[in-house]
């Protein structure tokens, strides 16, 4: 899912909107190549083909990077996924530091002797391309094997004790040029001899207590910020999300009015969270019960890689996470986690 969601943002920031629908199957296809190119070098399989592919796919991913590094199309080309974060120049010099190694590949190809004969050769080129196309629509149709977002089972997605927002301030001289950085409100803001020389210029914000590297904001249909209700709730909070409505699985939601109803009768609290649609007629069509909340699509996508997943937190930190397609039974989930 993270390498269909770069690949939208590269769509978005090239103008081509048209092709964003082909973004899972370009994400899939292109991530089963990359694979399989790596096993095939690591078991010397089709040695001088192989060597042909990396470079022309090294070239084409350099050149790209290089792009991104001047012109940050995109702030993160998602090379890693979650796993690890790589500015542009950083993912550009990583690949001119692998393209070292692909030159030495590629030079010496007819000097590298095969492991295996051809009919093993083309039974493990169909292996690895069938496993990994296997492992990747398992991963899409229910939750990656391995959770590397900041939502993932087990994390306190609150502080315990907030540290104070910093707002630093920039001012510039209006003589010299020169500019300063200060943390409001320790500046000379009464000195009027100074306010005279210096101009605003801008500001940033610190804020130590953001939830785990997320900007989560959940508000109600009256604008009202009602996150610390749900997230900080004490109790068993299921928080069924949606990014986009008119994409979602509407059997998921209508399979949800029993749960929903189970878990009001012994006191839990569940909501749905959604950023697009029209939420009116999304409730007419599943006769919803529950209420529903807005956010911003960008952080429910890193909460569960579902459109609809369901979460549960107790006191801030998540116990459980389920796609659509394996949402499981009120009575399971009261069994194994509502103790």
């Amino acid at each position: 899912m993270e390498p269909a969601y770069r690949i939208e943002d590269y769509f978005i920031a090239f103008g081509t909107q048209w092709a964003i629908p082909s973004a899972l199957y370009l994400s899939v296809f292109l991530c089963t190549i990359e694979f399989s190119v790596g096993i095939l070098l690591l078991l010397n399989v089709r040695i001088k083909e192989v060597a042909w592919l990396l470079l022309l796919m090294m070239l084409f991913f350099t050149c790209t990077t290089f792009y991104d590094a001047l012109y940050n199309p995109v702030p993160d080309c998602g090379c890693f996924g979650d796993a690890i974060k790589l500015t542009n120049w950083q993912t550009f010099l990583k690949n001119i530091i692998l393209m070292i190694f692909v030159l030495t590949v590629f030079l010496n190809r007819k000097k590298i002797k095969p492991y295996f004969r051809i009919n093993s050769e083309i039974l493990i080129i169909f292996l690895t391309i069938i496993t990994f196309d296997a492992f990747s629509m398992y991963n899409y149709r229910h939750l990656p094997v391995i959770d590397f977002m900041s939502w993932k089972v087990g994390n306190k997605m609150f502080n315990e004790h907030p540290l104070p927002v910093k707002c630093y301030l920039t001012y510039r001289n209006k003589e010299t040029g020169e500019t300063k950085e200060y943390l409001s409100p320790d500046f000379p803001y009464n000195d009027t001899a100074w306010v005279a020389k210096w101009e605003f210029v801008s500001q940033r914000i610190e804020d130590p207590n953001s939830l785990k590297g997320t900007d989560l904001q959940i508000t109600d249909s009256s604008g009202n910020d009602v996150t610390s209700e749900f997230i900080r709730n004490p109790g068993y909070q299921f928080i069924l999300v949606a990014y986009d409505l008119e994409k979602t699985h509407l059997k998921a939601f209508t399979r949800m009015n029993d749960f929903y109803g189970l878990a009001e009768k012994d006191g839990h609290s569940l909501i749905a969270l959604y950023s697009i649609g029209n939420v009116k007629s999304f409730i007419n069509k599943t006769k919803a019960a529950y209420a529903f909340y807005s956010a911003d699509d960008v952080i429910l996508k890193t909460m569960v890689r579902a459109n609809p997943g369901l979460l549960l937190l107790k006191n801030g930190v998540v116990l459980a996470k389920w796609h659509y397609h394996d949402f499981p039974d009120y009575n399971q989930v009261k069994k194994k986690y509502l103790k």
